[in-house]
């Protein structure tokens, strides 16, 4: 809870904060109603005014209240001990340094000399996924930039820890978004047709793969979109054909214009396990309404992964399908949007209406 805001105890924090006061570090944060931000005692940042600050015992007091983390002393991580910190980094390097295996669980904690159950729960506040999970997504790096070098694909895979070829293709849909040979060929094999059409917006890029819609762009100029699109996936075959899946099109223009309140449609996208969670979290998020970027967090259980998740959301290579657009700052201002804010306010407006329509029946 925020911390009890009587005279002599707010004259003792403040001063605290005035003077950087380094003894009151992870007992004491301090929020800024002006800016929306929280930082620790000692951040170097200029002084607020005395009427725009509150106290708070920590910083997930602080992210509940609405406070996003300052950027500059990173309040969130301090709520970690710094020897947590450091095992979990040491864990980090041993792991890294098994170049052909995944180290047990069990093998971690006696290097650490922790309990599993407090490594796999600090090592994921920490670095966002569990001790397995660090592991196997850098195995799988490993085996992309063998295969890219043009290594056999049976070496490669032994060489970077999969115990047997049907292993690594159980898991090359979702680690390499296609199976080994064709990414061994740089997605030469992929085949991508896309289509433009015109809409309130500007232009709306569609392209679809076999398997579903890999990319859903916004922009004033439809070559400057093709342009993003050749750019992404310049191994694969693309080809124009704006006949090309006219349902699935004009189900997104309708949402765009406000006659669909909900898409249904297939995808093949591809991004780490991180970045589809907040994805399919962002999916969830009904027609009208919005979430911050902590409430996503929140979501996914990762509530110290903030910044992180606008990551995600700024990566999201399917617009409006996976509506990013919903997702604002704790203070309630837009934030970012790949296509422009003009297009998310303007996305936002629309969806209001449906919501004031709803009302009014």
């Amino acid at each position: 809870m925020q911390l009890q805001q009587t005279p002599v105890l707010e004259d003792t924090l403040w001063e605290a904060v005035l003077n950087r006061d380094s003894a009151f570090e992870g007992k004491l944060f301090y929020g800024v109603r002006s800016t929306g931000i929280y930082c620790r005692p000692i951040c170097p940042s200029r002084r607020p005014n005395r009427n725009q600050v509150c106290f708070f015992q920590s910083a997930q007091e602080a992210e509940i209240t609405g406070f996003r983390p300052c950027k500059r002393c990173q309040p969130q991580s301090e709520t970690i001990p710094n020897t947590a910190k450091a095992k979990v980094l040491a864990v980090c390097r041993y792991i890294e340094a098994q170049g052909d295996r995944i180290p047990t669980l069990p093998e971690l904690c006696s290097h650490v000399e922790m309990s599993s159950s407090y490594l796999q729960r600090i090592f994921k506040q920490i670095i966002g996924v569990s001790p397995f999970q660090y592991a196997d997504a850098l195995r799988s790096q490993r085996l992309k930039q063998r295969l890219q070098e043009g290594e056999e694909i049976a070496h490669a895979l032994y060489d970077t820890g999969y115990g047997s070829s049907s292993q690594l293709y159980e898991k090359a849909p979702k680690q390499l978004g296609m199976t080994p040979k064709t990414y061994q060929q740089a997605g030469k094999a992929i085949n991508i047709v896309y289509a433009i059409a015109p809409c309130p917006l500007g232009y709306l890029l569609v392209a679809t793969t076999e398997k579903g819609i890999c990319a859903v762009k916004l922009g004033d100029k439809a070559n400057k979109l093709e342009h993003i699109l050749n750019q992404e996936f310049h191994q694969a075959q693309i080809v124009r054909d704006d006949h090309t899946r006219k349902e699935w099109i004009q189900a997104i223009l309708n949402l765009i214009a406000g006659d669909e309140t909900h898409l249904d449609l297939p995808l093949d996208v591809r991004g780490t396990a991180f970045q589809k969670q907040v994805w399919q979290a962002l999916q969830k998020i009904p027609y009208s309404e919005t979430r911050t970027y902590t409430d996503i967090a929140r979501d996914i259980a990762k509530p110290l992964a903030v910044r992180a998740v606008g990551n995600a959301c700024g990566a999201n290579p399917t617009a409006l399908i996976v509506p990013c657009h919903r997702v604002l700052r704790s203070d309630g201002s837009l934030g970012g949007y790949r296509w422009g804010i003009e297009r998310k306010q303007k996305l936002l407006i629309q969806e209001s209406k449906f919501l004031k329509d709803d009302s009014n029946t």
